[in-house]
């Protein structure tokens, strides 16, 4: 499994509306992606501007299929990665 935390911060404040919409559209699409577990986001209360991703995926195959899906390719890749600073967090799941 592969656990994947990711950090953006919309680069100019009248581009956190456009992002916050990119975002949504990009997650609902992910979430029906086969070995996507979960997928959510979330736009910080005290810095609108930040937004953290949360990504569970099954096997690095359906992290790569994603890659290459609409939601990565049409939407994320070239529309909300241009108006972001973004940070990546790999991660562990503590048990």
């Amino acid at each position: 499994m592969l656990y994947l935390i990711i950090q953006l911060t919309v680069l100019q404040q009248d581009k956190i509306e456009l992002v916050r919409s990119l975002l949504a559209s990009a997650m609902r699409l992910s979430r029906e992606e086969p070995g996507c577990l979960r997928f959510d986001v979330y736009q910080s209360k005290s810095e609108p501007a930040r937004f953290t991703l949360c990504e569970h995926w099954d096997s690095q195959q359906a992290l790569d299929r994603h890659r290459e899906a609409e939601a990565y390719t049409t939407i994320y890749k070239p529309q909300v990665l241009p108006l972001v600073e973004r940070v990546a967090f790999p991660s562990d799941l503590l048990t």
